[in-house]
C-alpha cells in the first residue's frame, strides 16, 4: 500500500487543507493499492500563490540551466523507471511489458527533449525595425488524464518548465501515484521552490478551481470533449490561453492495393493498444466492399494473437481497463453495437474467461457498421474495432471525415505517393501513412472537437510562449 498523504506546494511536502482520502486501485485486481488527498480549493490557492511567487525568477534563469535542469529530472526517471512502469500497469493497466517503453520511456524522452528544444529556439529576431521576442506565459495549469498518466503529465510540465513557465499540476485521481513519482524526482532534483506544484484531487473541484483562477495565465488540458468544454468556459472569465487535447474517433483507410496481411494485424494493435484506451487510436478501419471478407478473416486471424489478462503475467498484449466504470461503459458500448445491428465478428459483452477478477473486456470487432451507427461515432476507449466498407475512394475520405473528431488517422496503399494523397484529404492532426513510426518530436493535437494547440517538440513548447515586439 503507497500511502501519500501530502501534496507539493512551493517544493515541501504539505498537508491538504481538507481531509479527504481518495484510494487508488490496481485494475488488475481490484485490490486498493494507495490513498492520496482530495485537495481543496484552499490548496489550490497555496499552489497558484507558490507557482505566481516562483514565476520570475524561474523565468529569468538562463535557459542552459533550465535545461540542465530538465535533464536531470529526465536521468533520474530514468533510473526510477522500472518501479514507475510496476506502479502504472497497476494504475491503468497496461502490460508491464509496454509500459516501460512507453509509459515511462516516453516522458523520459519528453523531459529530455524539451530541454534540447529550448536550447535550440529561436528566442528573439529582427522584423523590420521591431525586435521580436519570445516570452513564457507565466503560471500554468495543468489538468491530465488517466490513460498515459505521467506521458500526459510530461508533454505539459516539461516544455512548460523549460519555457520558463511555473506549473500547478492536478492529475487524473484515477491514476495520481505516479505523479507523485515525478514529484519525488523533481523533489529531489532541486528546482526552485514553487516552479513546480502538485495538488491531487477531483475534476469538479481542484480542476475547476486551476481553470477559473485569475491568476493561472493558461490552462493545459487533457481529457474527454465535454470536460475539456468545460475548461474552456471556465477559462473565459479571465480570457486566459487555453490548450486542450481532447476525443477522438480516427479513422484507418485501407485503400483498394493496400496489403492486408500487414495492414490488419497493425490496425488491430493501433486500435487495441493500451486495451483501446488512447486518444488517438484507430478505432474505425475503412475497407473496400469488395475485400471485406478478407479483411473480416485476416481481422479474426490476428485477433487470435492478442491475450488479454493480468499486466504482469508472461505473453500478455491487452490488460484490464482502468476502472470498472470504465469497463462498465465499453460493454455497454458492445452491447449497444450488438443492438444496432452490426456484425459481430469476435469478442463481445460478457466479461472474458477466467477473468472474473480485475476490469476486463474483450477485445470486440465489429463488421458491416455504418456511420450512423452510435459505435462508429461515440469515443468508446476500450477494445472495440468497427470495420466500415466503401465503394468508392470519396466514399472512404467522406466516412474518414464524418466525426465530430479529428485527432488521428491511418491511410495504407502500396503506392505510398496516392496513400499521401488521401492523408492530406483527412481532417485530422495526424495521420500515419503505411504504419509510419510513432514520432514523439512530430506536433501532436486536432482538428475539430479533438483540441485546440500542438504538443510535442518544438510545437509543444512554444504553447507556453507569449510574444512581444519592440519597435526601435
Amino acid at each position: 500500500m503507497e500511502l501519500r498523504d501530502k501534496i507539493y506546494i512551493g517544493g515541501q511536502w504539505a498537508p491538504s487543507s481538507g481531509a479527504g482520502v481518495h484510494e487508488v486501485v490496481d485494475s488488475n485486481t481490484e485490490e486498493v493499492i494507495g490513498k492520496v488527498p482530495e485537495g481543496t480549493t484552499d490548496d489550490v490557492e497555496r499552489a497558484v500563490d507558490a507557482a505566481a511567487g516562483a514565476f520570475y525568477a524561474w523565468s529569468a534563469t538562463p535557459v542552459d540551466e533550465r535545461a540542465k535542469l530538465l535533464t536531470r529530472v529526465a536521468e533520474v526517471l530514468k533510473a526510477r523507471g522500472q518501479d514507475v512502469a510496476a506502479t502504472i500497469s497497476k494504475e491503468v493497466g497496461m502490460p508491464v511489458s509496454l509500459s516501460g517503453p512507453i509509459q515511462v520511456g516516453l516522458p523520459v524522452a519528453a523531459f529530455a527533449d524539451a530541454a534540447q528544444q529550448v536550447l535550440d529556439l529561436a528566442w528573439e529576431e529582427e522584423v523590420g525595425n521591431s525586435l521580436v521576442v519570445r516570452e513564457p506565459i507565466g503560471v500554468v495549469g495543468a489538468i491530465t488524464p488517466w490513460n498515459y498518466p505521467l506521458y500526459q503529465i510530461a508533454l505539459k510540465v516539461a516544455p512548460a518548465l523549460a519555457a520558463g513557465c511555473t506549473v500547478v499540476l492536478k492529475p487524473s485521481e484515477v491514476a495520481p501515484l505516479n505523479a507523485f513519482a515525478l514529484a519525488d524526482v523533481i523533489d529531489e532534483v532541486g528546482l526552485p521552490p514553487g516552479v513546480f506544484n502538485l495538488v491531487t484531487g477531483p475534476g469538479a473541484i481542484v480542476g475547476e478551481a486551476i481553470a477559473g483562477h485569475p491568476r493561472v495565465d493558461m490552462v493545459s488540458f487533457t481529457g474527454s470533449t465535454g470536460a475539456g468544454k468545460r475548461v474552456m468556459q471556465l477559462a473565459a472569465g479571465t480570457v486566459k490561453r487555453v490548450a486542450l487535447e481532447l476525443g477522438g474517433k480516427s479513422a484507418n483507410v485501407l485503400l483498394d492495393d493496400a496489403d492486408l496481411d500487414t495492414a490488419v494485424p497493425a490496425g488491430l494493435f493501433a486500435c487495441w493498444l493500451n486495451s483501446g484506451q488512447t486518444c488517438s487510436a484507430l478505432t474505425r478501419m475503412v475497407v473496400p466492399r469488395s475485400r471485406l471478407a478478407e479483411v473480416e478473416d485476416k481481422a479474426v486471424a490476428a485477433a487470435g494473437t492478442f491475450v488479454v489478462g493480468n499486466a504482469f503475467d508472461d505473453g500478455v498484449t491487452i490488460g484490464p481497463l482502468v476502472s470498472s466504470a470504465q469497463r462498465d461503459r465499453v460493454r455497454g458500448y458492445i452491447q449497444k453495437g450488438i443492438d444496432e445491428g452490426a456484425k459481430l465478428l469476435a469478442g463481445g459483452a460478457e466479461p472474458p474467461d477466467g477473468l472474473d477478477v480485475g476490469y476486463f473486456v474483450q477485445p470486440t470487432i465489429f463488421s458491416e457498421v455504418t456511420s450512423d451507427m452510435t459505435i462508429a461515432q461515440e469515443e468508446i476507449f476500450g477494445p472495440v474495432l468497427t470495420i466500415l466498407p466503401y465503394d468508392t475512394e470519396e466514399e472512404a475520405i467522406r466516412i474518414a471525415n464524418d466525426s465530430i473528431y479529428g485527432l488521428a488517422g491511418g491511410v495504407w496503399s502500396a503506392d505510398p505517393a496516392h496513400a499521401e494523397a488521401v492523408a492530406r484529404q483527412m481532417r485530422t492532426g495526424q495521420v500515419d501513412i503505411n504504419g509510419g513510426a510513432f514520432n514523439p518530436k512530430a506536433p501532436f493535437g486536432g482538428y475539430k472537437q479533438s483540441g485546440i494547440g500542438r504538443e510535442r517538440g518544438r510545437f509543444g513548447v512554444e504553447e507556453f510562449l507569449e510574444t512581444k515586439s519592440l519597435q526601435r
